[in-house]
């Protein structure tokens, strides 16, 4: 803590180098407070198709929409990447730069499964793991690697278990701290590995590199930057008011990592502390039928209920999101005295859907904010309220049956199926076609 508040208070003058090159050369204890590894998969979807299927080996596989439809990359090959694909990308964009690639739609499922084998080989090296995706976490292995060459013992071990068991390759990245850990296992992919002892190792890396070396650093941030004259993190040390100045908290965050500082803890994700939870999906056309749009949400709000109650949680208030075809982004929230049940998410989404301009929608969304959990949260009358219960339990099925005779789909036979992303996308571009 007493780092923490030199750091806090000479921001602007001159120590905060001086700080960080101190405790970086310190060695022992201090320096060895944090050992980090921060694992990476290499083009995690596209490399699980690859491995069952390897007539894909060599060829610019790209993972998302399907060029004939909207949609992003969400992950290429790195035979595609040479062509200019990356993830995120509009599929169109895609396939003018790759028309000769392999679209296929993602296998979620399969990832899923896949993640669950990596993450059980990881957490076995670590005290404290932090799933930041299917297929990337942090790990703190302070202790059970007990030192440095310990550390590079597992962080071996991993990437030779995720081969040799998964058949997959991993890029790893040995550090003192997250940031430094996220940036090391950068540094060689694909299938790489890289460390970094200490904040004067990182500082020497990146000083000279852009300012999105940094983590938090992202385009429109750097945008900003660079409109200041600061392009590179030497530019951030030298001129540390003004990126505070221009960013606020960021900037006074982005200028202490610029010097290597970075104490964040591995920190295990827990379900239930999520801020919210919901779905939202993309029209493969822009819907400005309203009507449509009122039973899209009912399995919207089907598919946040199940995920509430997966995780045992609750919600206390609902939002609904819309994107309009000029990709004009609301949102509208309500606080209702009951938000538990899809019913009721429905109910509330769908008022606050006849108040929004009525204009063609690219994306709808629905989700719950104020989340608590279902065991702790306080009762209130209505929690004993059975005919309310039955209530919604009536017009669930209602719903549900009036879905089934205007789509000619059985909606309640297979629910389970319509928590899948693909399956629910899929039939909901059917009900589009056959309004």
């Amino acid at each position: 803590m007493e780092n923490r508040n030199a750091f806090r208070y000479n921001v602007f003058d001159g120590k905060t180098q001086n700080l960080a090159i101190r405790r970086a050369k310190k060695g022992g204890a201090e320096a060895l407070k944090q050992i980090i590894i921060h694992v990476d998969m290499d083009a995690f979807y596209a490399s699980v198709e690859t491995r069952d299927d390897p007539s894909l080996r060599g060829k610019p596989l790209i993972i998302g929409s399907l060029p004939n439809e909207r949609g992003v990359v969400a992950t290429c090959s790195y035979e595609a990447r040479k062509y200019g694909v990356h993830s995120g990308m509009n599929i169109k964009d895609a396939y003018r730069l790759c028309p000769g690639g392999i679209f296929r739609h993602p296998n979620f499922d399969k990832y899923k499964a896949v993640s669950a084998q990596l993450h059980a080989i990881w957490d076995a090296y670590a005290s404290a793991s932090e799933a930041i995706a299917l297929d990337e976490a942090y790990l703190d292995v302070t202790e059970k690697a007990g030192d440095w060459d310990g550390a590079r013992e597992i962080a071996r071990t991993i990437k030779r278990r995720t081969r040799d068991e998964l058949h997959l390759t991993c890029s790893v990245g040995l550090a003192y701290s997250k940031t430094a850990a996220k940036t090391a296992s950068e540094e060689k992919k694909p299938d790489g590995y890289f460390e970094i002892e200490t904040a004067e190792d990182y500082v020497e890396l990146i000083r000279d590199r852009d300012v999105k070396v940094l983590y938090t650093v992202g385009e429109s941030t750097a945008e900003k930057l660079y409109a200041a004259g600061i392009h590179t993190v030497r530019d951030i040390q030298q001129r540390q008011e003004d990126v505070v100045r221009l960013l606020g908290k960021q900037g006074r965050w982005i200028t202490q990592i610029a010097f290597g500082i970075d104490e964040r803890k591995v920190e295990p994700y827990r379900p239930e502390e999520a801020k919210s939870i919901g779905r939202e999906l993309t029209f493969q056309k822009d819907v400005d039928n309203f009507d449509l749009l009122g039973d899209v949400l009912f399995l919207l709000a089907l598919n946040v209920e199940n995920r509430a109650q997966r995780i045992g949680l609750r919600g206390g208030g609902v939002t609904l999101k819309i994107t309009y075809a000029n990709m004009k982004s609301i949102t509208r929230s309500r606080s209702p005295a009951d938000c538990g049940s899809a019913v009721a998410i429905w109910r509330e989404a769908a008022k606050l859907l006849e108040k929004v301009e009525k204009r063609p929608v690219r994306l709808l969304g629905v989700s719950l904010y104020n989340l608590s959990d279902t065991e702790e949260r306080q009762l209130r009358l209505e929690d004993f309220d059975d005919a309310d219960a039955r209530e919604q339990e009536e017009e669930r099925k209602r719903q549900l049956s009036a879905l089934e005779e205007h789509y000619h789909l059985n909606f309640a036979g297979h629910l389970p199926q319509l928590f899948h992303a693909e399956t629910l996308h899929k039939t909901v571009e059917y009900m589009r076609k056959h309004f």
